[in-house]
């Protein structure tokens, strides 16, 4: 579980070592998760989750690829998603869905200037446990609330 919600900023960079290096010291923190062109903060005095992707090299680094919010659960993905579609905006659904080396529930939305935002909840990191321990721990999850246990 999460502490609180987070804001979550996904950015393209130019140079991702420099990148890292820069964020490091303005966080004063390391990464909570390096993989191969990609970097990833929980810097403790804010609600933020911020990740660093190396940018093509045919692009421009330093642009906002995505905003998005980190809720607790799967309860809130649904309910947040369901207020949204009834506010007549267009939605992206996407479940169990392995995404920036994690398994999540989320949607999308695309604001006028086309910055997409995701509302997700992390489900399991891919490296610390299979594929199927992570959908057998979602259904017990999901099965204790409909159970209305916690």
């Amino acid at each position: 579980m999460i502490e609180a919600p987070k804001v979550h900023v996904h950015m393209a960079v130019s140079n991702l070592e420099k990148s890292r290096e820069f964020y490091e010291k303005f966080f004063g923190v390391t990464p909570v998760k390096v993989k191969p062109g990609y970097v990833k903060f929980l810097p403790g005095f804010g609600p933020l989750n911020l990740a660093l992707s190396q940018a093509h090299p045919s692009s421009q680094g330093g642009h906002v690829d995505h905003m998005g919010i980190q809720v607790e659960s799967q309860d809130i993905v649904v309910r947040e998603m369901e207020r949204v579609k009834a506010a007549g905006l267009p939605v992206r659904e996407e479940f169990s869905v392995d995404c920036c080396h994690a398994n999540q529930d989320k949607f999308w939305v695309q604001d006028p200037d086309g910055v997409e935002w995701e509302v997700y909840v992390l489900n399991y990191d891919l490296e610390d446990e299979s594929p199927l321990v992570g959908r057998m721990q979602k259904l017990l999850r999901q099965s204790r609330r409909v159970g209305g246990q916690p």
